[in-house]
């Protein structure tokens, strides 16, 4: 596994590389992502996978700042899963520049969780269109835990880009939880209320 911290090591490392197969994550890895990268893997190409914690894509700057990092454990992680690239982009790698259109939902698509979490859908897109546009993937995997953020990036992307965004089934716990990172911060009875 080679880990590229930056966007000129990412353009030297991805040069000639005609197929490449991509994880977006933003770190905090359990098994859900372990399935995600396993399907990129079993795919013909090259797997790299990204660890940015997109703060563009956070309503309160609490809950950004308390989302879970565990960097060793996840490098560990991924070490056994041999995947060829890891992408460790710093803020200024992701948004070194203006995006040349404001992403905006259409009013039909302000529903559900987009009604509710003000800016931060465009927050994914803009930062999954940074990534892709740099990336420059032939496939995308994404989980279908968040299926609306799915939904919107898929459309987005098949709009703009040649790249196929792939759907993958959801993780659970054994208690039939969705897998996440942020279930690190529920407690043991958060945790119990779950189950119910």
């Amino acid at each position: 596994m080679k880990i590229l911290h930056n966007n000129k090591a990412l353009n030297k490392a991805l040069k000639g590389i005609s197929v490449l197969n991509f994880v977006p994550t933003m770190g905090g890895l359990h098994q859900g992502h372990v399935s995600l990268i396993n399907n990129s893997l079993n795919q013909s190409g090259t797997t790299i996978v990204s660890i940015f914690i997109n703060p563009k894509q956070f309503n309160d700057k609490k809950d950004f700042k308390k989302y879970p990092r565990n960097l060793k454990r996840d490098l560990n992680i991924l070490k056994k899963l041999k995947i060829n690239f890891l992408y460790l982009p710093a803020y200024k790698d992701i948004y070194h520049s203006k995006n040349d259109k404001e992403i905006k939902l259409k009013k039909n698509e302000k529903i559900l969780c987009a009604k509710y979490r003000k800016s931060h859908f465009e927050g994914v897109l803009d930062v999954m269109d940074r990534l892709t546009k740099s990336i420059k993937p032939k496939k995308i995997f994404m989980g279908e835990k968040d299926f609306q953020q799915f939904y919107l990036v898929k459309k987005f992307i098949k709009k703009k880009y040649n790249c196929k965004v792939v759907g993958c089934k959801t993780i659970r716990e054994k208690n039939y939880l969705a897998m996440s990172t942020r279930n690190q911060l529920l407690t043991k009875s958060n945790l119990k209320l779950e189950e119910k």
